[in-house]
């Protein structure tokens, strides 16, 4: 089997001596290319420091992190950073758009960034737009502009554009109302089938955690339960009750 990510008995702390914080604790998680892997836990369980991990933004005390074949504790600095750039997504709660850009220009920027001329990264930018079904009349305008549906689907077309294979998504409806995150969590999946991504969705809500394939538990750091939640007798997937 293809794994897209790996962790093998990961612990990552903070502080030293007595002020020692475990904040992941001996986490071993395996990923399958393709699969949908929703990460839940309340506030303070190491959701978000283990998707940091899992992008090469932080480093493990101990253990080891392998994501697209790549050991990300040990290979230099400027290959995380290429592998951040060409294979995976990130998707936060915030959108962290550029508020000056108009959502075409915050699109072609990481294309930009990595060398692309501005013609194909504009082209690239609409086809991505237009694969997340936000409307041609939002190209032009800026965040501030749009709604936040529209700003959170503006913040994926991003994600896509330089053709990741791994989807990091951080709380992804945290700022958005639930009808709106409905949506923005059908997107995600459907992208998640069709073109096909690996997509990894941290989040503390039961029904967004739903949407994944299996839904992974963390509590103070550990892993508790990992399962695919059960579905009723139409086939529709049931909330995991926290």
């Amino acid at each position: 089997m293809n794994f897209a990510v790996v962790l093998d008995s990961v612990t990552k702390c903070y502080g030293h001596g007595a002020n020692t914080a475990t904040v992941i604790n001996a986490v071993s998680l395996s990923v399958p290319a393709g699969e949908f892997v929703s990460i839940m836990g309340p506030s303070g369980s190491g959701k978000s420091t283990l998707l940091n991990l899992i992008a090469g933004l932080d480093t493990p005390t101990t253990g080891s992190i392998v994501v697209e074949g790549q050991d990300m504790t040990s290979i230099p600095d400027d290959e995380r950073s290429d592998l951040r750039l060409r294979r995976i997504g990130f998707v936060f709660q915030s959108f962290n758009l550029f508020p000056t850009f108009t959502i075409e220009e915050n699109v072609m920027w990481p294309l930009e960034f990595s060398g692309v001329g501005t013609r194909d990264a504009l082209t690239r930018a609409r086809a991505v737009l237009d694969q997340v079904e936000l409307s041609p009349a939002a190209y032009g305008r800026r965040p501030s502009e749009l709604s936040g549906g529209e700003q959170q689907r503006a913040a994926i077309a991003r994600a896509l554009v330089g053709g990741p294979t791994l989807i990091l998504a951080d709380e992804p409806t945290g700022n958005l109302d639930s009808r709106t995150g409905q949506r923005v969590l059908d997107l995600l999946r459907r992208l998640n089938r069709e073109v096909p991504l690996t997509v990894i969705l941290v989040t503390h809500s039961a029904l967004a955690a739903t949407y994944g394939d299996r839904t992974v538990e963390l509590r103070d750091g550990r892993i508790i339960r990992d399962v695919r939640p059960p579905a009723d007798a139409s086939g529709r997937v049931l909330p995991l009750r926290e």
